[in-house]
């Protein structure tokens, strides 16, 4: 495990070395190195540590806890195809922030958006205690997540579709594609306390998930409260995606397939999968945000759209190989 977690952790440095010569400006990484360190030129410092170091930053930030949440949600429900979406935290903190752009309180680059997104994830989850109950079984649970994700989403279309201002649901129809272009330190400093707030809420778990993989009435007999368990870690996914959400827009399957791509390196033992996840998370959206600045287009292609157009036919070939593993074959 710790060589599995060196090797990508340095693939991690190397992506951001990467995404920092990566623009309309393309820099060497001995040129990024310079810079970064203060040691080049006046206008590539410029470049490297004001402009494109903040959406670095952001990308290893935010793909990490994207690739942790679905882990830790992999764990507490025993289920390979759990992501940090399950619930509706993602979705709520979209409509949140959506919701300041329509009222006009708040554009794409606003400190409003953030702090709007996180506090409607933490209205999710509240709202998700309240339906379902302390102590609802997990398939209780994951109906009314899905339920109030509907509903973030159809309110989401609402407000798009009552916008008086065309240009103001054309800025929302773009945002919620999910982008890291001209994120600043201002954004970094809003979502980073609350991404490592719900990252440490959720390492924090990682002993409860290996007893859960034991089922969750023999967890119970080894004195784990799998109810308070549920809702920690739901806590910590709303904490930790919402603030991600809020700062980029929905960027999905992440954390459904960070998890998938490091568990044939570390096993099976749910915690040990979570720092290796949040690494691979991070080399995830670390990638395909050079990808998307490296495909050639009339217009930017949307970091968002990138990891849907991977994430889809991955999720379809996971759904196929849990049934063939549960014997339906595919008749």
């Amino acid at each position: 495990m710790p060589t599995a977690i060196l090797a990508l952790a340095s693939l991690a440095a190397a992506l951001m070395i990467v995404s920092l010569g990566v623009g309309p400006v393309k820099l060497s990484p001995p040129t990024v190195v310079s810079a970064l360190f203060g040691s080049g030129s006046d206008v590539h410092q410029i470049i490297v540590r004001e402009i494109r170091l903040p959406r670095a930053i952001l990308a290893f930030a935010i793909g990490g806890i994207l690739g942790m949440a679905g882990a830790a949600l992999q764990g507490l429900l025993r289920n390979p195809l759990a992501s940090p979406s399950l619930f509706g935290a993602p979705q709520s903190a979209a409509f949140g922030a959506v919701l300041m752009i329509a009222l006009g309180l708040a554009d794409v680059r606003s400190y409003v958006l953030p702090v709007a997104g996180t506090a409607a994830a933490f209205v999710s989850v509240f709202a998700l205690l309240v339906i379902a109950g302390r102590n609802a079984g997990l398939l209780l649970l994951i109906l009314a997540g899905l339920a109030l994700s509907s509903l973030a989403g159809a309110m989401t279309s609402l407000v798009m579709n009552l916008s008086p201002n065309p240009f103001a649901a054309l800025e929302i129809a773009f945002w919620l594609l999910g982008s890291l272009e001209d994120r600043s330190f201002r954004h970094v400093m809003l979502a980073l306390p609350f991404i490592l707030a719900g990252g440490a809420i959720l390492m924090s778990q990682r002993h409860a998930f290996r007893v859960l993989s034991l089922g969750e009435e023999a967890a119970q007999s080894l004195g784990v409260d799998v109810a308070r368990v549920r809702i920690v870690t739901i806590a910590g996914v709303a904490l930790g995606a919402g603030g991600a959400v809020a700062v980029t827009g929905i960027i999905a399957f992440i954390g459904l397939v960070a998890p998938h791509l490091v568990r044939p390196l570390v096993g099976h033992d749910p915690a040990r999968l979570l720092v290796p996840s949040a690494l691979a998370g991070a080399c995830l959206l670390l990638a395909a945000d050079i990808a998307v600045r490296l495909i050639p287009s009339t217009t930017d292609i949307k970091v968002g759209v990138l990891t849907s157009i991977i994430g889809v036919p991955f999720f379809l070939y996971l759904i196929v190989r849990e049934r063939r593993s549960l014997g339906g074959g595919l008749a």
